[in-house]
């Protein structure tokens, strides 16, 4: 048996699960950055207590529930159907589907594989690193066998970028924009100094991109989103870009594989109230079948 476990940080399907995600987000040391589990542990408590109530109010405007889940499911039922004898299944970092309950479905044998496909194409700390560390305490828990293979990131890979090159130019007939932003989720500054390379991998992807829609567009240019509390992250923000727009504008989510709060809440709905211009965002890959071609490509 092969299985492809796709890995994200996940979203929640029921207001009642923005607790637990806020409160499990909290707890890595990988986001907060601090060793000691009690401080880290109490922070987390009082980050949660203060911003579960607005992260519910925002999910209300969306239906109650993250697309995330059912997209990336989807991608799975997709991927499986094409054959192939490979299995398909997801795994959330914050949020069910946990990897013990994933795992637990499988009975696996030393002579099965199982594949850690984390669905960010940037590498950070933040994610990839936390997203491998989880599976590897649980793969090593649950005293699984299976060969364990790992898929890097993948923001430089010509197929990928073909494919969001592609869906960029297809909105872009539809909505004829001077201006396109590429908007990659943020990160705190002290990250940065701390020798996180996610910067460098955002910078050098949208130059990539800006190379392969040469003339296609007036300017083009990459914000920040989704930033939190009052330390100093990653900017230019999305915010300000779209505050200060003098054209109508094409917004990708470069950091985003999935559809998720910060693409259909953050840019479709909270974005709209500060906007200069009227803008429209180009949808993630999610179960698209170019999407599904270049997972098939890197297995």
């Amino acid at each position: 048996m092969r299985l492809v476990l796709f890995l994200n940080m996940g979203g929640v399907e029921r207001l009642e699960d923005c607790e637990i995600f806020l409160k499990n987000m909290f707890n890595d040391p990988y986001i907060l950055g601090i060793e000691n589990k009690f401080l880290r542990s109490f922070l987390a408590f009082c980050i949660t207590k203060m911003r579960v109530d607005a992260m519910r109010k925002n999910y209300t405007q969306i239906g109650g529930k993250s697309p995330l889940n059912a997209l990336t499911a989807s991608l799975c039922g997709r991927l499986f159907a094409r054959g192939g004898g490979v299995g398909f299944d997801f795994v959330n970092l914050y949020v069910s589907p946990f990897a013990d309950e994933v795992l637990g479905r499988y009975d696996f044998t030393k002579e099965d594989e199982i594949i850690l496909f984390p669905l960010y194409p940037h590498h950070s700390k933040t994610t990839v690193t936390s997203a491998f560390s989880a599976l590897d305490e649980v793969l090593g828990r649950l005293k699984i066998q299976a060969k364990i293979k790992k898929i890097d990131i993948f923001y430089k890979d010509a197929i990928y970028n073909e494919m969001i090159i592609k869906h960029i130019l297809r909105h872009s007939a539809q909505f004829p924009a001077k201006t396109l932003i590429f908007s990659a989720h943020s990160l705190p500054l002290s990250h940065i100094k701390k020798g996180d390379v996610y910067e460098e991998h955002v910078r050098e992807h949208v130059e990539l991109l800006r190379r392969g829609l040469e003339g296609r567009f007036e300017e083009i240019l990459l914000g920040y989103q989704s930033r939190l509390g009052p330390v100093k992250w990653l900017g230019p923000s999305t915010a300000s870009l779209l505050a200060g727009l003098k054209n109508e504008a094409l917004i990708y989510p470069l950091s985003f594989c999935i559809d998720c709060s910060e693409t259909v809440f953050e840019l479709e709905i909270e974005y709209r109230k500060i906007a200069a211009k009227n803008y429209k965002v180009v949808p993630c890959p999610n179960d698209s079948l170019e999407f599904q071609n270049f997972i098939l490509s890197r297995l």
